[in-house]
């Protein structure tokens, strides 16, 4: 825990041993507690018979603290690299979206799909963290959100000179959740891509033969380039996560669907020429408002049984893929720096970071 000057307590943790729900999870409840129990937070009376508090001296060479100095600097250097956005979108929540027969987390993420390709002009590869805490010894896998469909719809979105109806938008926007519906099935039930092909590279290391050329494909290697690395983390208080993006040229997206808000935390690094936290943020409001738009506009819904369907999946999502925040790519964590996850609260707000 780490106190700050302004009153802003944070928890610094490592992301290795568990998923960030884990820390939601965990503050949530002593927050629930501070609020439920004020009276067992006042100093007590034998608290004041402690020793008083007092700073601890260390005593380094001066090897050690030339290491030390640098460390520092790196790490300063790495904090103000680091460019986040966190936007409360207050236009409408998954209230709205589920009014609209649709599933809140899918509709989020074609909305990234949108807001990237208004930012860039294409597509990229994209990670949704996934639970696959139903398995034994299960952690997360892979939802791959830039499908095909998404693509259509972002293209009818944008492209001025695709002639294209809002009956024919509504239609690939449909079309681009449902996909991004049925990917988010498999993988929670172990049938996604992205572990198996973990599990044969970590295999062929193990009995010590050469990687498969598979592994050492272009096709592989840009697939695994994760520019857009996203995460669903609801909380049921006032409070949110965020992190770092995962590779260089990459945008991390943490959002929060609420009833009546969405809060979004974008981040990216400020050496990056091809990155921009602000820019990104414009792009998807506008995005989410156009979506919205054109749902008033069409003010029509699936048939009873895509309905039944969106809205099961909908639950499983709830409560198998609340959190994660982002996984490393297999062949792109070696050169990745692990991010620390800091929940800090303040007056009126929670949130994680890093």
């Amino acid at each position: 825990f780490i106190v700050g000057a302004d009153g802003c307590c944070g928890v610094v943790c490592e992301h290795s041993p568990f998923e960030g729900i884990v820390l939601v999870q965990c503050t949530e409840y002593l927050l629930k507690y501070m609020i439920a129990s004020p009276s067992k937070l006042v100093r007590a009376a034998s608290v004041s018979e402690l020793p008083a508090p007092r700073r601890l001296r260390w005593k380094c060479s001066p090897e050690i603290q030339k290491l030390l100095s640098s460390s520092a600097d790196k790490l300063h250097r790495v904090v103000n690299n680091l460019d986040m956005n966190v936007h409360k979108f207050s236009d409408y929540g998954k209230e709205f979206i589920k009014k609209q027969k649709m599933s809140p987390d899918a509709y989020i993420q074609v909305a990234l799909q949108l807001a990237y390709y208004r930012c860039h002009g294409r597509p990229v590869s994209t990670y949704e963290s996934a639970s696959t805490r139903r398995f034994q010894q299960g952690r997360v896998d892979n939802i791959r959100s830039a499908t095909s469909e998404a693509l259509a719809f972002v293209r009818a979105m944008t492209d001025r000179k695709l002639i294209t109806s809002d009956m024919e938008k509504m239609e690939l926007l449909r079309c681009a959740i449902n996909a991004q519906t049925k990917y988010t099935v498999l993988t929670i039930t172990g049938m996604a891509i992205d572990n198996h092909l973990l599990g044969l590279r970590e295999v062929a290391r193990e009995m010590k033969i050469e990687k498969p050329e598979i592994f050492k494909d272009k096709a592989y290697l840009i697939s695994n380039h994760f520019i857009l690395s996203t995460s669903q983390v609801p909380t049921t208080v006032e409070m949110f996560c965020c992190y770092g993006p995962v590779v260089p040229n990459g945008y991390g997206a943490c959002y929060n669907p609420q009833s009546d808000y969405i809060i979004f935390s974008m981040s990216s690094f400020h050496d990056s020429l091809q990155t921009c936290s602000a820019q990104f943020v414009k792009c998807l409001v506008q995005g989410l408002q156009d979506m919205m738009d054109l749902c008033k506009r069409c003010n029509c819904g699936p048939n009873p049984s895509e309905q039944r369907n969106n809205l099961a999946v909908e639950m499983q999502i709830q409560t198998e893929t609340k959190d994660q925040t982002s996984k490393r790519t297999p062949d792109s964590t070696k050169s990745q720096q692990n991010t620390p996850e800091v929940l800090v609260k303040s007056p009126e707000t929670t949130f994680v970071g890093p």
